[in-house]
């Protein structure tokens, strides 16, 4: 059977824009697993160990609006070049570090590069992909990064069978090199010419960016840090569950895995749905799955029931796989695209960074089952927000704030 033109528009997308994104989570995945123990192994403590792996995310976050304006200057393929060398140099430092704190620069850097891929990428496929298969293509995109995210640490379990703990970062440093490489071949996209007689359009400053979109950015842009937060969220309550329920570590990451697999097979079709039925067609039904498997989590007293409250969990966040990406770039204007999807950015990380924050904050004040219930409820929130602000049925999908 030939393939379909909307099949061979991906295809022609698939190297340039998705494949520097498969190998950065490639790398991410194949680093997160280890980054605790290497600052323990360096004499950190419970909580400082946890703070390293938290750097990552904060690099991500400081480094939003700075990675819009170099990717805006020298365009998306020698940001990625450059990216990759940088990330390059902090794998070396990780590996060289004989101080906790040296360790924990090293993975900081890795955060800061991490922006300028997430962001070069989904700037790229705003341009490139058809607004028909814009969905599509930021959920692939999403995805990708997840399989990568996936693989990672089965990459990483080999080579630390063979190097031990220093494998891991071996590992990494091997897929970053091949991603600098893969992303000298990335072509960049050509300006869009003004016509004869019109003048350069002017690219607007953050604060004036802030400024002129700040209803989409308090509106769906607040929605769309709700579901960050709530999916960072998922990644600490199932382990913490499965402690409180006596669960030990191979059950947990045994849940862990059937989630993240169900996950990385919903991405496609929901950014399908999307793009035939609208944004709110996969929106609104995967904060109200997620919300309400959370409420549901801490009825579970077992291997069974926590499984099965994983995998619902697994099937809401996969169905929204892209809806950030996507609803950001529906928002984004022409003019200073970059710049716009950088202050996006760095909203929904406010919101992967809070979310744990939050969580950790309400166990202290109350239970873990109370958080738990609390971090559900963001969903339902959620839900009414992008049932509020994102435009109803297909039509319109290119215009996201309803008045």
């Amino acid at each position: 059977m030939p393939a379909s033109p909307q099949d061979l528009d991906l295809r022609r997308l698939a190297i340039p824009a998705f494949g520097p994104s498969l190998m950065f989570g490639l790398c991410e995945g194949t680093l997160l697993p280890v980054l605790a123990l290497s600052a323990r192994a360096l004499g950190a403590s419970l909580a400082v160990a946890g703070l390293v792996v938290a750097l990552v995310g904060l690099g991500s976050l400081l480094a939003n609006l700075p990675a819009a304006a170099l990717t805006t200057r020298f365009g998306e393929r020698r940001a990625m070049v450059g990216a990759s060398v940088f990330c390059v140099l902090a794998l070396v430092l990780c590996l060289a570090a004989s101080s906790v704190w040296l360790f924990g620069l090293g993975v900081l850097m890795v955060g800061l590069a991490r922006a300028v891929f997430m962001l070069a990428r989904q700037t790229f496929l705003v341009e490139a992909a058809p607004a028909h298969l814009r969905a599509r293509a930021m959920a692939t995109l999403g995805g990708v990064h997840r399989i990568g995210m996936f693989a990672g640490p089965f990459l990483g379990a080999g080579f630390i069978h063979w190097l031990g703990l220093s494998g891991a970062y071996w590992a990494a440093l091997v897929v970053m090199l091949a991603t600098g490489a893969l992303s000298l071949l990335v072509p960049d996209l050509e300006p869009k010419a003004p016509a004869q007689g019109d003048p350069l359009p002017e690219v607007p400053a953050a604060l004036q960016m802030l400024r002129t979109h700040r209803q989409v950015l308090l509106t769906l842009g607040v929605a769309t840090s709700l579901v960050a937060a709530i999916r960072a969220c998922r990644q600490v309550v199932i382990p913490l569950w499965a402690s409180h329920i006596g669960l030990d570590a191979a059950t947990t990451s045994l849940i862990y895995g059937l989630m993240g697999a169900v996950d990385m097979l919903l991405f496609y079709p929901a950014g399908r749905v999307m793009d035939q039925r609208g944004r709110l067609a996969v929106t609104l039904p995967s904060m109200l799955i997620m919300g309400a498997s959370l409420l549901a989590m801490p009825l579970s007293t077992g291997f069974a029931g926590l499984l099965a409250a994983s995998m619902v969990l697994g099937v809401g966040n996969g169905i929204g796989a892209g809806i950030v990406l996507t609803i950001g770039a529906d928002a984004s204007p022409a003019v200073g695209r970059t710049q716009f999807l950088g202050l996006w950015r760095v909203i929904t990380d406010i919101g992967g960074g809070g979310g744990p924050v939050l969580l950790s904050g309400l166990t202290a004040v109350i239970t873990l089952a109370g958080g738990t219930l609390a971090i559900g409820g963001l969903g339902f929130v959620a839900a009414w927000m992008f049932w509020r602000w994102l435009p109803h049925g297909a039509a319109g999908v290119r215009e996201p704030v309803r008045s």
